[in-house]
């Protein structure tokens, strides 16, 4: 018995042995077909994303009938993204096109099975009408937001397909933004547009959430959305990974989460622990692996990044982002470009974003509207955190079509947006109540009410963000975060009250941040007697409104030049660095930008308050940024856009150098003038500061710095000086100068009967052109402006060179005529015509 006992015994466990063998083994199995799928061993292609931006054709017709349309023999080729405003933006004719045009192109769709096709649009000004094959597939009303429209029941799979899109930017008083607002509505399709092919059955969105993120651990929840198609809820399961910053998998692969629903879903993923948090210093991003599986098959795969971090607002005091007190630090940016318009390849918009994290910015307000998903995807990437602002720009609270528009564009910025770590506030708008587009637009009583109905929403679509809004006192209280106006020595007052005005504000709101605060300047132009902040405007806080009439200010008064802004934001950030409690800024704003209300600037109809201009190049006032905020280090002599210079015998002229190095070591003409010791606290220029004393002639300049880390930097310019006072404006003379780009300069000069150059002259001068070549015109740019105000006596403008002969003129009303004629077989030869026609009018 014992032995047939121990035979028995035996046997019970060999078959547990083999159970646990089978079980293993297909355990195993299991393993190994997910470990293939995350291995991509699974179909390549789920969906396909196809750029459809080349190849379109342009119709610039405001018909809104189709077939017209189609009969037009007036369609030209072009390639997206496009905008009909691209030029007449700041040409001289006053305001530019807002109307409707039509987008042609043919588009051969792939015959693959159970997809949908879907034109996925970044952006489109302002409404938009999609027609496939003749028949309308849908519509969006709206611009600065993606959409999209599903063609999959319009299109001929495996032919040839026509798209017709027809964009309008025309006046809408019930679409934001106000049509009062200082900034061109650009129209046209603006952004990138796709062809998404996806499976009938998918992912249709993503929102990633980190309800609790610390040091320690973050807790991360997703909710999925799938398409709204009937579908049987139990034949589908997902997989969802996340990978850190160095694509370490952090989920295993056998992990699956049923679906409950097939309209919405929700899933708390297990914890993170010892997250990399995302800072601007250390932007680490997270990215999510969603997969779909149906009936047992793969059949979609989506991805999305994201980032952990927590912020929060001490009452009346600092920022904090993950636990530690962080000075915002920031400007402001417009989507556009010189030469381009807003129809910006996304290289530029990487452009404007690297530029801004190289000043040393840690966060920046996108003023004022949502923009091109390739800033987001920068913003992210470079660590700088993101003011989003609804695009309600003046214009008052409109009728019921306008509030449901405005609050549907709100919802979509919201969520096409949830994921980006870098945003951390949605603004509901700005100067809402200045000038109603409706009777009682600016009546509070309506306001009020509408704006916390806004907060609403986006608290309820997106609880762990904050919400803000600028200059609209009467509902500072209904949001998160208020920023009141302060432009103490531009709208208001003189720069040196800045101080006195931040610390008043910040006690009168909880959450506060300052957007906006600069002020103009024109390229070149300097005085050696700025405008001082020494009391010369009185302060008033109300000045900036609507209507400047009234109000005296620099804005109205000043000179406009480099000197005077250079001036203006050394004080802010010397009084900013240093303020208790201070949670941050930006200022206005990081790029040149054109705008419909300023034909009388410097560049008629642009906004000239940039650090740079409209093609990016930097202002004086950029390297003031860069010597508080920079890491890379660096030294700029004050200026490299002033080098012809005068002044009595025996005068001294104040030089600053403008560095974030601990020394800086300036030389005149070889001899040393000195070290000097960097201190943030001194203005101006942190103590970099020296007295030169001018030869007459040539003059050579270098700046040597020395870095924390012992590194050296180095600057240098020749400054050419007369002790000689300039006679009154005389002539015009002209002058060709050859670029390294095979383009030239035409030189303008205003000189005086001895043909000195009048270095005070600002008047404003006009270029024509006859003959061979073209002028460079309506870029809104120092050297492409067809009009344009001298400075200091001088304005160039760029010339694309052709073949024979070219004459060239610049004239104003005082001096009616001086000519370049240009010949590519003779030397430019210059002639004064009517030279001594100043002051003579018609």
């Amino acid at each position: 018995m014992i032995g047939v006992n121990i035979t028995n015994t035996t046997l019970r466990r060999n078959k547990k042995t083999l159970l646990l063998k089978l079980t293993v083994l297909v355990v195993m199995l299991c393993l190994t077909s997910w470990s293939g799928i995350l291995k991509n061993e699974y179909p390549k292609e789920t969906r396909k994303k196809i750029n459809i931006n080349a190849g379109w054709q342009y119709l610039e017709n405001n018909t809104d009938q189709i077939s017209e349309a189609k009969q037009s023999l007036l369609w030209k080729n072009i390639d997206l993204p496009h905008t009909w405003n691209q030029w007449d933006a700041v040409d001289q004719i006053p305001g530019y096109r807002r109307d409707a045009s039509w987008y042609r192109k043919t588009l051969n769709i792939e015959s693959k099975n159970k997809s949908r096709y879907i034109l996925y649009f970044e952006g489109s000004n302002i409404t938009s009408e999609v027609f496939v094959n003749g028949k309308k597939a849908g519509s969006h009303v709206g611009g600065y937001v993606g959409f999209q429209i599903d063609i999959t029941d319009f299109v001929m799979k495996g032919k040839t397909n026509t798209l017709m899109i027809r964009v309008d930017n025309s006046y809408n008083p019930e679409i934001i933004p106000s049509q009062k607002a200082d900034f061109i509505i650009y129209g046209g399709i603006t952004r990138d547009l796709w062809l998404n092919i996806i499976p009938d059955v998918h992912v249709s969105d993503m929102f990633i959430s980190t309800p609790v993120v610390s040091s320690e651990m973050a807790k991360v929840k997703v909710g999925v959305k799938l398409s709204d198609f009937k579908i049987n809820s139990k034949d589908c399961k997902l997989i969802i990974s996340i990978y850190d910053p160095q694509k370490n998998k952090l989920i295993s692969s056998s992990d699956y989460y049923p679906v409950s629903t097939a309209e919405s879903l929700e899933f708390d993923l297990p914890k993170i622990l010892n997250p990399k948090l995302w800072s601007p210093d250390q932007p680490n991003l997270y990215k999510m692996n969603v997969i779909l599986f149906f009936k047992g098959k793969l059949v979609d795969m989506t991805e999305e990044n994201f980032g952990l971090r927590w912020f929060h607002f001490d009452d009346f005091g600092p920022f904090y982002l993950n636990g530690k007190k962080l000075l915002l630090r920031g400007t402001h940016r417009h989507e556009e470009y010189a030469g381009f318009g807003a129809a910006m390849p996304n290289e530029l918009h990487r452009k404007d974003m690297e530029m801004i994290k190289e000043m040393g910015a840690n966060f920046i307000r996108l003023g004022h509207y949502p923009q091109d998903p390739e800033v987001y995807k920068a913003c992210d990437e470079l660590g700088l955190i993101v003011w989003d602002e609804l695009p309600w720009c003046r214009g008052g609270i409109g009728n019921a079509a306008w509030q449901s528009n405005t609050s549907r564009l709100l919802k979509e910025q919201i969520l096409q947006n949830y994921n980006h770590p870098s945003i951390v506030f949605w603004a509901l708008g700005n100067e809402v109540y200045w000038l109603p587009d409706f009777p009682g637009g600016d009546d509070i009583n309506k306001m009020n009410p509408y704006i916390s109905y806004l907060n609403k929403i986006a608290h309820d679509l997106d609880p762990g963000r904050m919400t803000s809004i600028r200059k609209y006192y009467e509902g500072a209280d209904l949001v998160d975060v208020f920023s009141p106006s302060i432009w103490s020595g531009w709208y208001a007052g003189v720069y040196t009250n800045y101080g006195p005005t931040l610390t008043k504000n910040q006690a009168l709101y909880k959450r506060f941040l300052h957007m906006e605060y600069g002020g103009s300047s024109h390229v070149g132009r300097h005085t050696e007697n700025p405008v001082s902040g020494d009391g010369m405007i009185n302060e008033d806080e109300w000045a900036e409104v609507s209507n400047q009439l009234g109000v005296a200010n620099i804005a109205q008064t000043g000179d406009w030049t480099e000197n005077y802004i250079v001036d203006l934001f050394d004080w802010y950030l010397h009084v900013s660095e240093s303020q208790t409690g201070f949670a941050g800024s930006a200022q206005w704003a990081f790029k040149d930008f054109a705008t419909p209300l300023r034909p009388e600037n410097g560049i008629p109809y642009m906004n000239q308050k940039g650090l740079v201009d409209r093609e990016g190049k930097p202002k004086d006032s950029y390297y003031v940024f860069k010597s508080y905020w920079a890491k890379e280090p660096f030294a700029y002599i004050e200026s490299h856009t002033w080098l012809d210079r005068s002044g009595p015998v025996g005068k001294k002229r104040e030089i600053s150098v403008f560095s974030n190095c601990k020394e800086v070591e300036l030389f005149h003409n070889g001899t040393s003038l000195g070290k000097k010791m960097k201190h943030k606290d001194t203005f101006p220029a942190g103590g970099l500061t020296w007295e030169v004393l001018f030869n007459e002639g040539n003059n050579s300049l270098r700046a040597i710095g020395i870095s924390e880390n012992n590194s050296t930097v180095y600057d240098s310019i020749s400054v050419h000086y007369t002790y000689k006072k300039s006679g009154i404006a005389d002539h015009i003379n002209l002058n060709q100068i050859k670029l390294d780009n095979g383009n030239y300069l035409v030189e303008a000069t205003m000189q005086d009967k001895n043909n000195q150059r009048v270095l005070d002259y600002e008047g404003r001068i006009y270029f024509a052109h006859d003959g061979s070549g073209k002028l460079m015109v309506d870029y809104g740019v120092p050297d492409k402006s067809q009009v344009i105000e001298m400075a200091n006596g001088r304005a160039v403008i760029q010339v694309i060179p052709g073949t024979g002969k070219a004459v060239f003129e610049v004239r104003n009303q005082d001096f009616k005529g001086s000519y370049l004629v240009i010949d590519d077989t003779q030397e430019a030869s210059s002639l004064i015509i009517d030279g001594n026609s100043k002051n003579q009018r018609k």
